[in-house]
Protein backbone atom coordinates (compact mmCIF):
# COMPACT_ATOMS: atom_id res chain seq x y z
CA UNK A 1 0.00 0.00 0.00
CA UNK A 2 2.59 2.26 0.72
CA UNK A 3 4.91 1.56 -2.13
CA UNK A 4 1.56 2.34 -4.60
CA UNK A 5 1.59 5.70 -2.76
CA UNK A 6 4.36 6.74 -3.26
CA UNK A 7 4.42 5.66 -6.64
CA UNK A 8 1.07 7.77 -6.97
CA UNK A 9 2.84 10.75 -5.67
CA UNK A 10 5.55 10.15 -7.87
CA UNK A 11 3.72 10.37 -10.66
CA UNK A 12 1.94 13.24 -9.79
CA UNK A 13 5.11 15.45 -9.31
CA UNK A 14 6.65 14.44 -12.70
CA UNK A 15 3.12 16.01 -14.14
CA UNK A 16 3.25 18.80 -11.87
CA UNK A 17 6.67 19.29 -13.26
CA UNK A 18 5.83 18.76 -16.86
CA UNK A 19 3.26 21.55 -16.55
CA UNK A 20 5.76 24.38 -14.88
CA UNK A 21 8.26 23.00 -17.30
CA UNK A 22 5.43 23.62 -20.71
CA UNK A 23 4.28 26.97 -18.67
CA UNK A 24 7.66 28.48 -18.57
CA UNK A 25 8.63 27.25 -22.09
CA UNK A 26 5.24 28.53 -23.67
CA UNK A 27 5.38 32.08 -21.64
CA UNK A 28 6.57 34.59 -24.18
CA UNK A 29 10.72 35.48 -23.81
CA UNK A 30 11.38 39.03 -22.66
CA UNK A 31 12.14 41.87 -25.81
CA UNK A 32 15.89 41.53 -25.69
CA UNK A 33 18.36 44.60 -25.81
CA UNK A 34 21.87 44.94 -26.78
CA UNK A 35 24.56 46.03 -23.31
CA UNK A 36 24.76 49.26 -24.70
CA UNK A 37 20.81 49.90 -23.47
CA UNK A 38 21.06 49.86 -19.61
CA UNK A 39 20.56 51.30 -16.65
CA UNK A 40 22.45 54.08 -15.92
CA UNK A 41 22.77 54.65 -19.45
CA UNK A 42 22.53 58.61 -20.99
CA UNK A 43 20.31 59.09 -24.45
CA UNK A 44 21.68 61.88 -26.54
CA UNK A 45 19.50 65.19 -26.01
CA UNK A 46 18.48 67.31 -28.85
CA UNK A 47 18.59 64.57 -31.84
CA UNK A 48 16.80 61.04 -32.44
CA UNK A 49 17.42 58.29 -30.93
CA UNK A 50 17.45 55.23 -32.06
CA UNK A 51 16.61 51.96 -29.80
CA UNK A 52 17.10 48.11 -31.18
CA UNK A 53 16.93 44.96 -30.03
CA UNK A 54 15.38 41.59 -30.75
CA UNK A 55 12.01 40.08 -30.24
CA UNK A 56 9.44 37.43 -31.55
CA UNK A 57 8.96 38.11 -34.87
CA UNK A 58 6.35 39.96 -36.37
CA UNK A 59 5.79 41.73 -32.59
CA UNK A 60 5.89 45.22 -32.20
CA UNK A 61 7.67 46.82 -29.42
CA UNK A 62 7.23 50.02 -28.01
CA UNK A 63 9.95 52.16 -26.15
CA UNK A 64 8.55 55.18 -24.13
CA UNK A 65 10.99 57.55 -21.52
CA UNK A 66 9.93 61.12 -20.65
CA UNK A 67 6.36 60.75 -22.11
CA UNK A 68 7.92 60.41 -25.77
CA UNK A 69 7.20 56.78 -27.42
CA UNK A 70 8.45 55.20 -30.56
CA UNK A 71 7.00 51.45 -31.87
CA UNK A 72 8.79 49.72 -34.64
CA UNK A 73 7.83 45.35 -35.54
CA UNK A 74 10.24 42.37 -35.36
CA UNK A 75 11.75 41.90 -38.84
CA UNK A 76 11.30 38.04 -39.87
CA UNK A 77 15.14 37.73 -37.73
CA UNK A 78 13.44 39.18 -34.74
CA UNK A 79 15.05 42.61 -35.04
CA UNK A 80 13.82 45.89 -34.60
CA UNK A 81 14.81 49.65 -34.15
CA UNK A 82 12.78 52.21 -33.14
CA UNK A 83 13.44 55.90 -32.98
CA UNK A 84 12.10 58.31 -30.65
CA UNK A 85 12.14 61.93 -31.07
CA UNK A 86 14.44 64.34 -29.60
CA UNK A 87 14.41 64.64 -25.95
CA UNK A 88 15.77 67.47 -23.76
CA UNK A 89 18.76 67.27 -21.33
CA UNK A 90 17.49 65.89 -18.10
CA UNK A 91 16.14 62.95 -16.00
CA UNK A 92 16.29 60.23 -14.35
CA UNK A 93 13.90 58.90 -16.13
CA UNK A 94 13.19 55.13 -17.19
CA UNK A 95 13.06 53.73 -20.43
CA UNK A 96 10.35 51.31 -20.78
CA UNK A 97 10.57 48.50 -23.64
CA UNK A 98 7.26 46.87 -23.99
CA UNK A 99 6.91 43.46 -26.60
CA UNK A 100 3.02 43.36 -27.29
CA UNK A 101 1.87 40.04 -25.91
CA UNK A 102 4.99 39.85 -23.77
CA UNK A 103 6.67 40.86 -20.36
CA UNK A 104 8.45 44.79 -20.54
CA UNK A 105 11.96 45.70 -19.77
CA UNK A 106 12.33 48.83 -17.88
CA UNK A 107 15.74 50.66 -17.77
CA UNK A 108 16.54 52.42 -14.71
CA UNK A 109 18.24 55.61 -13.55
CA UNK A 110 18.94 56.92 -17.49
CA UNK A 111 19.81 60.61 -18.19
CA UNK A 112 19.77 62.35 -21.16
CA UNK A 113 22.64 64.46 -22.35
CA UNK A 114 25.64 64.61 -23.87
CA UNK A 115 27.45 61.07 -25.49
CA UNK A 116 30.78 60.83 -26.81
CA UNK A 117 33.08 57.75 -27.98
CA UNK A 118 36.44 57.41 -27.40
CA UNK A 119 38.99 55.12 -29.01
CA UNK A 120 42.24 54.48 -30.13
CA UNK A 121 44.98 52.72 -28.60
CA UNK A 122 47.14 52.64 -25.75
CA UNK A 123 47.06 56.50 -25.04
CA UNK A 124 43.67 56.61 -25.06
CA UNK A 125 43.47 52.95 -23.28
CA UNK A 126 45.38 54.71 -20.32
CA UNK A 127 43.62 54.71 -17.16
CA UNK A 128 43.05 57.55 -14.99
CA UNK A 129 44.94 55.60 -12.32
CA UNK A 130 47.76 55.39 -14.50
CA UNK A 131 47.83 59.55 -14.92
CA UNK A 132 49.08 62.21 -13.11
CA UNK A 133 47.85 62.62 -9.65
CA UNK A 134 45.82 59.75 -9.52
CA UNK A 135 44.66 59.75 -6.15
CA UNK A 136 43.23 63.05 -6.20
CA UNK A 137 42.25 62.84 -9.34
CA UNK A 138 39.92 59.36 -8.25
CA UNK A 139 38.59 60.94 -4.81
CA UNK A 140 37.35 63.59 -7.04
CA UNK A 141 35.75 61.46 -8.83
CA UNK A 142 32.05 62.04 -7.80
CA UNK A 143 30.04 63.29 -10.73
CA UNK A 144 26.56 61.60 -10.46
CA UNK A 145 25.61 62.73 -14.07
CA UNK A 146 28.65 61.44 -15.29
CA UNK A 147 28.51 57.65 -16.85
CA UNK A 148 30.92 55.20 -17.90
CA UNK A 149 30.37 52.71 -20.48
CA UNK A 150 33.49 50.20 -21.18
CA UNK A 151 33.37 48.29 -24.24
CA UNK A 152 35.04 44.95 -23.29
CA UNK A 153 37.70 44.18 -25.76
CA UNK A 154 36.74 41.40 -28.60
CA UNK A 155 37.91 40.56 -32.58
CA UNK A 156 35.77 38.79 -34.93
CA UNK A 157 35.77 38.82 -38.68
CA UNK A 158 32.18 39.54 -39.18
CA UNK A 159 30.34 42.62 -37.80
CA UNK A 160 28.56 41.69 -34.50
CA UNK A 161 25.76 43.07 -33.24
CA UNK A 162 26.61 42.87 -29.13
CA UNK A 163 29.27 43.86 -27.22
CA UNK A 164 30.29 43.51 -23.71
CA UNK A 165 29.45 46.39 -20.86
CA UNK A 166 27.73 48.50 -19.16
CA UNK A 167 26.89 51.75 -18.05
CA UNK A 168 27.89 52.86 -14.53
CA UNK A 169 27.93 56.32 -12.52
CA UNK A 170 30.64 57.98 -12.29
CA UNK A 171 32.59 57.78 -8.95
CA UNK A 172 36.36 56.56 -6.96
CA UNK A 173 34.76 53.31 -7.69
CA UNK A 174 33.71 53.22 -11.36
CA UNK A 175 36.66 55.46 -12.67
CA UNK A 176 40.34 54.30 -11.64
CA UNK A 177 40.32 51.92 -14.73
CA UNK A 178 38.53 54.00 -17.66
CA UNK A 179 39.97 55.67 -20.22
CA UNK A 180 42.07 58.88 -18.51
CA UNK A 181 41.47 61.07 -21.69
CA UNK A 182 37.96 59.98 -22.03
CA UNK A 183 37.12 61.17 -18.69
CA UNK A 184 38.93 64.66 -18.00
CA UNK A 185 37.25 65.18 -21.89
CA UNK A 186 33.90 64.25 -20.50
CA UNK A 187 34.67 66.00 -17.10
CA UNK A 188 35.31 69.19 -18.82
CA UNK A 189 32.20 69.34 -21.09
CA UNK A 190 30.29 68.49 -18.41
CA UNK A 191 31.67 71.17 -16.14
CA UNK A 192 31.37 73.82 -18.82
CA UNK A 193 27.55 72.70 -20.29
CA UNK A 194 25.75 71.87 -16.86
CA UNK A 195 24.15 68.78 -18.55
CA UNK A 196 24.73 64.98 -18.39
CA UNK A 197 27.22 63.38 -20.34
CA UNK A 198 27.95 59.84 -21.45
CA UNK A 199 31.66 58.78 -22.67
CA UNK A 200 31.98 55.62 -23.85
CA UNK A 201 34.97 53.85 -24.09
CA UNK A 202 36.09 51.15 -26.76
CA UNK A 203 40.08 51.48 -27.04
CA UNK A 204 42.90 48.50 -26.93
CA UNK A 205 46.32 48.98 -26.94
CA UNK A 206 49.37 48.53 -29.75
CA UNK A 207 46.54 48.45 -32.73
CA UNK A 208 46.36 50.05 -35.72
CA UNK A 209 44.03 52.08 -38.19
CA UNK A 210 43.11 48.93 -40.09
CA UNK A 211 42.25 47.57 -37.32
CA UNK A 212 39.45 49.63 -36.57
CA UNK A 213 38.47 49.95 -40.38
CA UNK A 214 35.60 48.20 -41.68
CA UNK A 215 36.74 45.31 -44.54
CA UNK A 216 34.76 46.44 -47.28
CA UNK A 217 35.94 50.00 -47.05
CA UNK A 218 39.73 48.60 -46.88
CA UNK A 219 38.85 46.63 -50.07
CA UNK A 220 37.76 49.92 -52.17
CA UNK A 221 41.41 51.24 -51.67
CA UNK A 222 43.66 49.40 -54.29
CA UNK A 223 46.88 50.71 -52.40
CA UNK A 224 45.83 48.43 -49.43
CA UNK A 225 45.78 45.69 -51.03
CA UNK A 226 49.03 44.22 -50.64
CA UNK A 227 48.38 44.95 -46.52
CA UNK A 228 45.08 43.03 -46.87
CA UNK A 229 47.21 40.24 -48.50
CA UNK A 230 50.01 39.76 -45.57
CA UNK A 231 47.20 38.94 -43.61
CA UNK A 232 45.14 36.95 -45.83
CA UNK A 233 47.89 34.56 -46.77
CA UNK A 234 50.86 35.28 -43.76
CA UNK A 235 50.24 33.28 -40.42
CA UNK A 236 48.45 35.73 -38.31
CA UNK A 237 45.96 34.21 -36.20
CA UNK A 238 42.07 35.08 -37.35
CA UNK A 239 41.69 36.70 -33.95
CA UNK A 240 44.77 38.81 -33.84
CA UNK A 241 43.54 42.65 -32.84
CA UNK A 242 45.41 43.98 -35.53
CA UNK A 243 43.93 41.89 -38.60
CA UNK A 244 42.02 44.83 -40.74
CA UNK A 245 38.60 45.16 -39.36
CA UNK A 246 38.86 42.87 -36.31
CA UNK A 247 38.00 45.38 -34.11
CA UNK A 248 35.76 47.52 -35.92
CA UNK A 249 33.92 44.57 -36.32
CA UNK A 250 33.72 43.43 -32.34
CA UNK A 251 34.01 47.15 -30.66
CA UNK A 252 32.78 49.45 -33.44
CA UNK A 253 29.68 48.07 -35.41
CA UNK A 254 27.90 47.01 -32.13
CA UNK A 255 28.00 50.94 -31.29
CA UNK A 256 26.32 51.79 -34.37
CA UNK A 257 23.76 53.69 -34.16
CA UNK A 258 23.95 54.68 -30.67
CA UNK A 259 22.89 57.99 -30.92
CA UNK A 260 25.86 60.44 -29.58
CA UNK A 261 27.39 64.12 -30.26
CA UNK A 262 30.54 62.68 -31.34
CA UNK A 263 34.13 61.03 -31.02
CA UNK A 264 37.71 61.56 -30.09
CA UNK A 265 40.48 59.15 -31.28
CA UNK A 266 44.51 58.59 -29.89
CA UNK A 267 45.81 56.29 -32.08
CA UNK A 268 48.31 56.64 -34.84
CA UNK A 269 51.68 55.08 -32.84
CA UNK A 270 51.32 51.47 -34.42
CA UNK A 271 51.39 53.29 -38.22
CA UNK A 272 54.28 55.64 -37.86
CA UNK A 273 56.12 53.22 -40.17
CA UNK A 274 53.38 53.55 -42.75
CA UNK A 275 52.78 57.67 -42.12
CA UNK A 276 52.04 58.21 -45.83
CA UNK A 277 49.38 55.40 -45.94
CA UNK A 278 47.82 57.10 -43.10
CA UNK A 279 46.65 60.03 -45.20
CA UNK A 280 44.13 57.59 -46.48
CA UNK A 281 43.51 55.29 -44.09
CA UNK A 282 42.69 57.45 -41.56
CA UNK A 283 40.28 59.92 -43.24
CA UNK A 284 38.46 56.21 -44.79
CA UNK A 285 37.90 55.28 -41.11
CA UNK A 286 36.31 58.47 -40.02
CA UNK A 287 34.25 58.14 -42.98
CA UNK A 288 33.80 54.68 -42.10
CA UNK A 289 32.23 55.23 -39.02
CA UNK A 290 30.44 58.57 -40.04
CA UNK A 291 28.70 56.11 -42.30
CA UNK A 292 27.68 53.30 -39.93
CA UNK A 293 25.94 55.77 -37.78
CA UNK A 294 24.20 56.99 -40.09
CA UNK A 295 23.91 60.87 -38.71
CA UNK A 296 26.27 62.98 -40.99
CA UNK A 297 29.35 63.77 -40.20
CA UNK A 298 29.36 63.99 -36.89
CA UNK A 299 32.40 65.64 -35.11
CA UNK A 300 35.75 63.58 -34.48
CA UNK A 301 38.60 64.91 -32.24
CA UNK A 302 41.85 63.80 -33.06
CA UNK A 303 44.55 63.99 -30.75
CA UNK A 304 48.38 64.65 -32.57
CA UNK A 305 51.07 62.38 -31.02
CA UNK A 306 53.35 63.47 -28.61
CA UNK A 307 57.07 63.74 -28.83
CA UNK A 308 58.79 60.17 -28.01
CA UNK A 309 62.61 59.13 -28.27
CA UNK A 310 61.99 55.30 -29.10
CA UNK A 311 60.64 56.33 -32.73
CA UNK A 312 63.84 57.69 -33.92
CA UNK A 313 65.90 55.26 -35.78
CA UNK A 314 67.02 54.29 -39.06
CA UNK A 315 64.20 56.40 -40.38
CA UNK A 316 65.93 59.88 -39.64
CA UNK A 317 63.90 60.18 -36.87
CA UNK A 318 60.88 61.65 -38.92
CA UNK A 319 58.25 58.82 -38.85
CA UNK A 320 56.30 60.27 -37.02
CA UNK A 321 57.10 63.82 -37.37
CA UNK A 322 54.98 62.21 -40.95
CA UNK A 323 52.46 60.47 -39.45
CA UNK A 324 51.46 63.74 -37.23
CA UNK A 325 51.44 65.49 -40.96
CA UNK A 326 48.91 62.80 -41.85
CA UNK A 327 46.83 63.71 -39.08
CA UNK A 328 47.13 67.22 -40.09
CA UNK A 329 45.97 66.88 -43.53
CA UNK A 330 43.26 64.74 -42.32
CA UNK A 331 41.79 67.92 -40.45
CA UNK A 332 42.36 70.11 -43.10
CA UNK A 333 40.72 67.28 -45.82
CA UNK A 334 37.68 66.60 -43.61
CA UNK A 335 34.28 68.56 -42.41
CA UNK A 336 33.81 68.72 -38.66
CA UNK A 337 37.29 67.30 -37.69
CA UNK A 338 39.69 68.86 -35.07
CA UNK A 339 43.11 67.92 -33.09
CA UNK A 340 44.87 68.94 -30.06
CA UNK A 341 48.61 69.29 -30.10
CA UNK A 342 50.92 67.81 -27.30
CA UNK A 343 54.15 68.76 -28.39
CA UNK A 344 54.64 70.78 -24.77
CA UNK A 345 53.23 67.90 -22.55
CA UNK A 346 55.17 64.51 -23.47
CA UNK A 347 57.82 62.40 -22.17
CA UNK A 348 60.43 61.70 -24.57
CA UNK A 349 61.07 58.57 -22.68
CA UNK A 350 57.44 57.22 -22.21
CA UNK A 351 55.13 56.45 -25.67
CA UNK A 352 52.94 57.42 -22.40
CA UNK A 353 53.13 60.89 -20.92
CA UNK A 354 50.97 60.60 -17.87
CA UNK A 355 49.38 64.37 -18.57
CA UNK A 356 46.27 63.12 -19.87
CA UNK A 357 44.04 66.00 -18.12
CA UNK A 358 45.51 68.64 -20.39
CA UNK A 359 44.66 66.20 -23.74
CA UNK A 360 41.30 65.94 -22.72
CA UNK A 361 41.13 69.59 -22.11
CA UNK A 362 42.92 70.53 -25.47
CA UNK A 363 39.94 68.42 -27.04
CA UNK A 364 37.44 69.53 -24.86
CA UNK A 365 38.52 73.35 -25.90
CA UNK A 366 37.85 72.21 -29.29
CA UNK A 367 34.52 70.87 -29.07
CA UNK A 368 33.27 73.90 -26.78
CA UNK A 369 34.08 76.26 -29.69
CA UNK A 370 33.20 74.13 -32.94
CA UNK A 371 30.83 72.05 -31.49
CA UNK A 372 28.90 73.85 -28.64
CA UNK A 373 29.76 77.26 -30.10
CA UNK A 374 31.41 79.25 -27.33
CA UNK A 375 33.66 81.72 -28.32
CA UNK A 376 36.60 80.83 -27.22
CA UNK A 377 40.63 80.09 -28.42
CA UNK A 378 40.79 76.57 -28.86
CA UNK A 379 44.25 75.95 -30.88
CA UNK A 380 47.20 76.91 -30.75
CA UNK A 381 49.00 78.51 -34.12
CA UNK A 382 48.86 76.46 -37.25
CA UNK A 383 51.12 77.33 -40.47
CA UNK A 384 49.31 79.94 -42.96
CA UNK A 385 51.55 80.71 -45.49
CA UNK A 386 55.10 81.50 -46.46
CA UNK A 387 56.93 84.33 -48.07
CA UNK A 388 60.35 84.29 -49.21
CA UNK A 389 62.04 88.03 -48.33
CA UNK A 390 65.48 87.86 -49.66
CA UNK A 391 67.65 85.40 -47.15
CA UNK A 392 65.00 85.27 -45.00
CA UNK A 393 61.31 83.24 -44.87
CA UNK A 394 58.29 85.07 -42.99
CA UNK A 395 55.61 82.14 -41.64
CA UNK A 396 52.11 83.53 -41.45
CA UNK A 397 49.89 81.21 -38.87
CA UNK A 398 45.99 81.31 -38.00
CA UNK A 399 44.81 80.84 -34.27
CA UNK A 400 47.64 83.14 -32.94
CA UNK A 401 45.15 83.90 -30.68
CA UNK A 402 46.54 86.78 -28.17
CA UNK A 403 49.71 86.35 -29.92
CA UNK A 404 52.47 84.32 -30.62
CA UNK A 405 54.81 83.80 -27.58
CA UNK A 406 57.17 80.93 -26.73
CA UNK A 407 56.77 78.72 -23.50
CA UNK A 408 60.54 79.59 -22.24
CA UNK A 409 60.94 83.50 -23.09
CA UNK A 410 63.25 82.46 -25.34
CA UNK A 411 63.19 82.20 -29.36
CA UNK A 412 60.93 79.94 -31.45
CA UNK A 413 63.16 76.73 -31.46
CA UNK A 414 62.99 73.83 -33.74
CA UNK A 415 62.47 75.57 -37.28
CA UNK A 416 65.28 74.52 -39.92
CA UNK A 417 65.41 75.54 -43.44
CA UNK A 418 66.55 74.72 -46.92
CA UNK A 419 67.46 76.09 -50.46
CA UNK A 420 66.86 73.38 -53.49
CA UNK A 421 69.64 70.94 -52.71
CA UNK A 422 67.00 70.42 -49.90
CA UNK A 423 69.33 70.01 -47.15
CA UNK A 424 68.17 71.40 -44.41
CA UNK A 425 70.11 73.71 -41.82
CA UNK A 426 69.41 74.95 -37.90
CA UNK A 427 67.50 77.88 -38.39
CA UNK A 428 67.31 81.21 -35.99
CA UNK A 429 63.79 82.05 -36.16
CA UNK A 430 62.13 85.91 -34.70
CA UNK A 431 58.35 86.82 -34.21
CA UNK A 432 57.28 89.50 -35.61
CA UNK A 433 53.84 89.91 -35.19
CA UNK A 434 51.25 87.17 -36.45
CA UNK A 435 54.22 85.94 -38.31
CA UNK A 436 58.09 84.15 -37.22
CA UNK A 437 60.56 85.17 -39.73
CA UNK A 438 62.93 82.39 -40.19
CA UNK A 439 66.96 82.67 -41.22
CA UNK A 440 70.24 80.75 -41.70
CA UNK A 441 73.86 81.74 -42.76
CA UNK A 442 73.95 78.67 -44.73
CA UNK A 443 71.21 79.19 -46.53
CA UNK A 444 70.99 82.09 -49.09
CA UNK A 445 68.20 81.35 -50.88
CA UNK A 446 65.75 79.97 -49.09
CA UNK A 447 62.62 77.76 -50.29
CA UNK A 448 61.63 75.69 -47.39
CA UNK A 449 61.31 75.63 -43.96
CA UNK A 450 60.28 72.85 -41.34
CA UNK A 451 58.82 73.18 -37.60
CA UNK A 452 58.94 70.72 -35.05
CA UNK A 453 59.58 68.13 -37.77
CA UNK A 454 61.49 65.45 -35.90
CA UNK A 455 59.68 62.86 -34.03
CA UNK A 456 61.50 64.02 -30.04
CA UNK A 457 60.95 67.41 -31.35
CA UNK A 458 59.38 69.66 -28.41
CA UNK A 459 59.09 73.20 -29.91
CA UNK A 460 58.68 76.11 -27.98
CA UNK A 461 56.45 78.43 -30.04
CA UNK A 462 52.37 78.73 -28.62
CA UNK A 463 49.69 81.32 -28.00
CA UNK A 464 49.16 83.40 -25.21
CA UNK A 465 46.42 81.01 -24.20
CA UNK A 466 49.10 78.88 -23.61
CA UNK A 467 48.65 76.18 -26.58
CA UNK A 468 51.06 74.85 -28.60
CA UNK A 469 51.88 75.71 -32.74
CA UNK A 470 51.23 72.71 -34.64
CA UNK A 471 54.02 71.12 -36.53
CA UNK A 472 54.49 71.60 -40.04
CA UNK A 473 56.58 71.89 -43.54
CA UNK A 474 56.24 73.99 -46.51
CA UNK A 475 57.70 71.57 -49.30
CA UNK A 476 56.44 68.49 -50.34
CA UNK A 477 59.53 66.03 -50.56
CA UNK A 478 59.74 62.82 -50.69
CA UNK A 479 59.58 61.46 -47.01
CA UNK A 480 60.74 58.14 -45.94
CA UNK A 481 57.67 56.13 -45.42
CA UNK A 482 56.28 57.32 -48.71
CA UNK A 483 55.12 54.16 -50.78
CA UNK A 484 55.25 51.61 -47.80
CA UNK A 485 51.99 49.82 -47.40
Amino acid sequence: MARRNAQRNLVRMVLVGWVLISAVSAAPAAVRLPEIFSDNMVLQRERPVPVWGWAEPGNEVTVTVAGQSASAKAAPDGRWKATLPKLPAGGPHDVVVQEAGGPSVTLKNVLVGEVWLCSGQSNMEWSVAASLKPQEEIAAAKYPKIRLFNVQKKTADKPQDDCKGAWAECSPKSVPNFSAVGYFFIRHLHKELDVPAGMIESAWGGTAAEAWTCRKALESEPSFKPMLDRWDLGKAPPGDANRPANLYNGMIAPLAPFAMRGAIWYQGESNCGRAYQYRTLFPMMINNWRTAWGQGDFPFGVVQLAPFRGYEGGDKGVTCAELREAQTMTVQKLPNVGMAVTMDISDLNDIHPKNKQDVGSRLALWALAKVYGKDIVYSGPVYKSMSVEGSKVRICFDHVGGGLVTRDGKPPGDFVIAGEDQQFAPATAAIDGDAVVVSSEQVAKPVAVRFGWRDAAEPNLANKEGLPACPFRTDQWKGVTEGRN
